[in-house]
């Protein structure tokens, strides 16, 4: 995961092009929000799509679209379907630079904390950065060379949170990654 991200962050590819196993799409779309707080080009292709379509499941791939904000595509890896159109979308989404809208996946008090840290930060990627920041993510400050006085100015905003919530902060990211997930 370190080395994925440190890519991703540091990197900053063209595009990603998100594979998810579309037998288990649930637990495969945590990755997908964590990805889309980048504000990279985007395109989901959901895999499986031969064993979705034998078991008589089929996914809503517009709707999908529209709650995420990015392209989303089927593919059937074993089989060889969708995977050229897919890698074809992907560098046409790359070469116009295109970043769909990304999905509010918090909302309340969190999302006006997760604001509040934004507004503290510089540069490129600051949703990613400021959502790392609010889970105490202290190798992200290491490794990108942010300024380490703001662990300290951002722990009133998340000590708040934490307090409101009972929970301690990764905890409250994570149930609210999946409460959006699940909606």
């Amino acid at each position: 995961e370190v080395v994925s991200r440190q890519y991703l962050v540091n990197e900053q590819p063209d595009a990603i092009i998100n594979i998810v196993d579309g037998t288990n799409i649930e637990r495969n779309l945590y990755l997908t929000t964590q990805l889309l707080e980048l504000g990279l080009p985007t395109l989901i292709a959901i895999n499986m799509a031969d064993v979705l379509e034998k078991t008589g499941v089929t996914i809503d791939t517009k709707k999908l679209e529209k709650e995420l904000g990015c392209k989303v595509m089927t593919i059937s890896a074993l089989k060889g379907k969708g995977t050229k159109e897919a890698a074809q979308e992907a560098i046409r989404l790359a070469k116009a630079h295109e970043v769909g809208k990304r999905p509010e996946i918090f909302s309340g008090h969190l999302l006006k904390a997760i604001q509040e840290i934004e507004g503290k930060l510089d540069g490129d990627m600051k949703r990613w950065f400021a959502i790392k920041l609010f889970e105490r993510d202290n190798k992200v400050i290491q490794d990108n060379n942010l300024n380490p006085d703001l662990k300290n100015i951002v722990e009133p905003i998340i000590t708040k949170i934490e307090d409101e919530e009972e929970d301690d902060a990764e905890s409250i990211i994570t149930s609210a990654r999946y409460e959006y997930i699940t909606k």
